[in-house]
């Protein structure tokens, strides 16, 4: 049986594309009532037992696998859809690696960094922020980054579906992250 704490199932639509982290409980509903389409993940996250049949005296069995699919159409217009921004995925975006100066350091020593500052109308969002530590951080100050002479080591993106439920750091299954990782962009700094 696998670690009791990897207790979410990521959910997709028909067409294999993330929808959602779920509860067993809630994947088990979907298998109750015929939604799951296809299921992947090496052996099922969990084996849910129910009551014993008095006919055939067998007990009903479940097996919740941790990824599954949905038949219908998809909840999500994935076409509407960016990612949230967070400092925790930030920092993982940008592999906990200081846009400035280079440098790797430990996510309590590193800053989200607006490239145009928020006093001057830079907005919270993918394409505006950048991981730095605090003395670059500070170094560059309410200017951008030509106004310091401070280049970017790199540029920031906006990441897609897969490396958005990656990024969220959930405690997952390794054939989980496996299946997400396989399904990343080329240029994805995840890779």
């Amino acid at each position: 049986m696998q670690a009791e704490h990897h207790h979410h199932v990521l959910q997709l639509d028909i067409q294999g594309t993330p929808q959602a982290w779920i509860s067993i409980e809630q994947a088990a509903s979907h298998y109750a009532t015929g939604s799951v389409a296809w299921e992947e993940g090496e052996g099922p996250l969990r084996t849910l037992r129910g009551g014993w049949n008095a006919v055939v005296g067998r007990q009903s069995v479940m097996d919740i696998h941790p990824i599954i699919a949905l038949s219908g159409a998809s909840r999500v217009n994935l076409f509407d859809v960016t990612p949230a921004v967070n400092k925790t995925k930030l920092l993982r975006r940008d592999r906990m690696t200081c846009a400035y100066c280079g440098q790797s350091f430990r996510e309590r020593d590193l800053q989200c960094e607006h490239i145009l500052p928020e006093s001057r109308g830079g907005a919270w969002s993918w394409m505006n922020l950048v991981t730095a530590c605090a003395w670059c951080n500070g170094r560059k100050a309410d200017r951008t980054p030509e106004e310091a002479r401070m280049p970017l080591m790199y540029l920031p993106y906006v990441p897609s579906r897969f490396e958005d439920f990656l990024l969220a750091g959930r405690n997952i299954r390794a054939d989980v992250h496996d299946w997400l990782a396989a399904r990343l962009p080329k240029a994805s700094r995840l890779n």
